[in-house]
């Protein structure tokens, strides 16, 4: 479908709908503890956004996706689906909320502890989110998409981790996946050249062990092959005349 690129109007009706779904991710963290359920996360969630925000949940119904919210502990990578698992003491988890306001998606993800992580556990939830931060913070118009990528992968490796292949950022607007695919890993100099009005999400996924992941029978859960720890972290933003301008960072917390 070609890059959409979006005009300052609006790029503000998307700042609306990244700040409702940040704000669902600083909801439900009160919630995220040892013995609830995913399912449970879930509910709490489809409730706030649409009976408090008036939003769609856009993963509800998305090719089948049978869930509002996507819920990833430990192994599992991406597009874990919220259900009967109980959280316990010691586990990662990684929240991913994308909402519809008026049209126009907002789509961020944060890694939560539960009870006492390892350090393992915890260096990994930051390290994801440092390895997103230095994603963002290349990007300014003239850049490359392979620069990113390659920033994140250069970050993420001299950390011992490894990078997701599989899966990568994206374009977003009114549609929930467009142009450009965001790589999270690459050459620097390659690449769509990033331009005022693009849209996308960066939201690299790291692995303690192999990059290696396996699909699993749902069609939606991915986990590490060598069931190794992952983490990841995610934001939409606009590239702006001079730089970045992060569209679901909601005011005063970090990137």
């Amino acid at each position: 479908m070609g890059i959409v690129l979006k005009t300052p109007e609006e790029i503000e009706d998307m700042r609306v709908a990244g700040q409702l779904a940040g704000e669902v991710l600083r909801m439900i963290r009160e919630h995220v503890r040892v013995g609830v359920t995913t399912g449970e996360l879930d509910d709490i969630c489809h409730a706030y956004m649409t009976e408090e925000q008036k939003v769609i949940p856009a993963p509800l119904n998305y090719r089948g996706f049978p869930k509002s919210i996507c819920t990833s502990v430990n192994q599992v990578v991406c597009h874990g689906i919220p259900g009967d698992k109980k959280l316990k003491d010691g586990d990662i988890i990684n929240i991913d909320v994308t909402v519809i306001k008026d049209g126009w998606h907002g789509d961020t993800s944060k890694m939560f502890l539960v009870g006492e992580p390892t350090v393992r556990a915890r260096r990994i939830c930051e390290d994801a989110r440092q390895a997103m931060v230095t994603g963002i913070e290349m990007v300014k118009p003239g850049l490359r998409l392979g620069d990113i990528g390659h920033a994140i992968q250069k970050f993420s490796e001299a950390r011992g981790y490894s990078v997701v292949r599989e899966y990568c950022g994206h374009g977003i607007g009114k549609v929930f996946h467009e142009d450009p695919q965001v790589l999270h890993y690459g050459r620097p100099g390659i690449g769509e050249i990033l331009v005022p009005g693009m849209v996308f999400t960066i939201e690299p996924m790291i692995n303690v062990g192999r990059r290696e992941t396996r699909l699993l029978g749902d069609g939606w859960t991915v986990i590490t092959k060598d069931r190794s720890l992952s983490a990841q972290c995610e934001h939409t933003l606009a590239v702006t005349d001079d730089g970045f301008d992060v569209l679901t960072q909601l005011p005063g917390d970090e990137l």
